[in-house]
């Protein structure tokens, strides 16, 4: 498992952030890359990983820290390039890039998800104080987020937009929904 690493988490940002601005350091770190066309882009993510963590200051704190790594995503859209790097810690002592790859994307799937339930749902404004009550409409929200991924409308719509539609005529995608 991987942990992303923030500013608030005190000198082991910044020594983590240092250590890999090193070109040196980064030499020596296992590395896999991926490069493909998205989002009307095209978007090459990279990936560091190393279990050189012995000189952190912080390692006492973090207990079972074995490993940290780097993802940077470039992306070009439109003659603009702009670039993102992330810093993370982990317990894992693998030291394999792909799998540090796939932990990360697959991290990115789950914050993905519940960004819509927060956005899309507003399920933290929610004030239903019964708790089943409170968990049955978390379902329910759930089941409509894997409806609207999969409900074609001929563009590519936002889960909002996509939600708005289908409330505005329900009769009108009743029969795609139901048969999905």
């Amino acid at each position: 498992m991987y942990i992303g690493l923030k500013g608030n988490q005190g000198t082991l940002y910044e020594d983590v952030k240092l250590y890999f601005e090193d070109k040196e350091l980064l030499k020596k770190c296992l590395y896999t890359s991926k490069t493909e066309k998205a989002r009307g882009g095209i978007e090459k993510r990279e990936y560091w990983v190393t279990s050189d963590v012995a000189w952190l200051s912080q390692i006492d704190s973090w207990t079972g820290m074995k490993s940290i790594g780097m993802t940077r995503n470039t992306i070009t859209r439109k003659g603009k390039t702009t670039t993102e790097d992330r810093l993370f810690i982990s317990s894992l002592i693998d030291n394999n890039a792909e799998t540090f790859a796939r932990a990360v994307r697959g991290h990115w799937v789950v914050e993905s998800f519940h960004w819509h339930l927060d956005v899309t749902f507003r399920e933290d404004n929610c004030q239903v104080i019964d708790r089943r009550a409170a968990y049955n409409l978390n379902i329910l929200r759930k089941f409509a987020i894997s409806i609207l991924k999969n409900v074609e409308m001929g563009k590519r719509d936002s889960m909002k937009t996509k939600r708005f539609k289908i409330m505005l005529n329900p009769m009108k995608w009743l029969d795609e929904i139901l048969s999905m």
